[in-house]
């Protein structure tokens, strides 16, 4: 399978203090979101995130890209040791208490995947449940959930991978997909990349073509694109935050 995005990659400038980016694909920059952005109180969250917002926005206009980005990298919150010491959480809760910053998300993968004739949109559970709903009714696609094992109650076929310790499953409905339907695959991260993976995995062995997995951030230093294949990969935020 050829990635639909890799005829899009740029090379650019060394990008200014203010602001460090990636240009991924179809002119949509990835904004790093640094890792010291945590807080635990949401009023001093949205304080500090209009500074940065600005402080983005100005860069990205100057660069001509999408001025939508910033406000959604802005929105999103690091929460550290949560749930175990070590752990940068990234927190889109705060995202989606700003009606225009996940409206914008939206509308960037609606209109990144319209009119391409996709006809189903997997999410994976449980953040791809947020995000896939709404760009499946707007392309005109159906919603298929992937769960973890014994969430759905008809007949499944499943798929293993493999965890730190240990493994887990991903599961669908038999009879959600049919063979040649093109699909997306929408979650609101990647990291390792093994939940992905097995979501392709499984579609691909019921004959879906996988046109693009999509989220909203990547963790790059786990390197969880590189368990996906050639399947293509579109991000908006990339975080320093592991």
């Amino acid at each position: 399978m050829q990635s639909i995005v890799s005829s899009h990659h740029l090379c650019l400038a060394p990008p200014s203090p203010v602001l460090r980016q990636r240009l991924l694909c179809h002119r949509i920059p990835s904004i790093r979101l640094p890792s010291h952005r945590s807080t635990t109180s949401l009023g001093l969250f949205t304080c500090a995130a209009v500074s940065r917002e600005s402080e983005m926005a100005a860069a990205a206009k100057e660069d001509g890209q999408d001025l939508r980005i910033p406000k959604i990298a802005s929105s999103i919150r690091v929460i550290p040791d949560f749930p175990k010491p070590g752990i940068m959480f990234q927190d889109i809760t705060t995202l989606l208490l700003d009606t225009e910053a996940f409206k914008d998300t939206i509308d960037i993968f609606v209109e990144r995947y319209k009119g391409k004739g996709i006809s189903v949109v997997a999410g994976v559970e449980a953040r791809g449940f947020i995000f896939g709903p709404p760009i499946a009714l707007a392309i005109g696609a159906k919603f298929v959930p992937m769960r973890k094992p014994k969430k759905l109650p008809g007949k499944v076929i499943s798929e293993e991978y493999s965890l730190e310790y240990g493994t887990d499953k991903i599961e669908m409905h038999v009879g959600a997909v049919e063979p040649g339907e093109r699909a997306i695959i929408i979650d609101d991260l990647i990291a390792t990349g093994g939940t992905l993976a097995a979501a392709i995995r499984l579609l691909e062995r019921v004959g879906v073509k996988i046109v693009e997995c999509a989220c909203v951030i990547e963790l790059p230093e786990l390197k969880g694109r590189e368990k996906l294949g050639e399947a293509p990969l579109f991000i908006l935020v990339t975080s320093d935050a592991a």
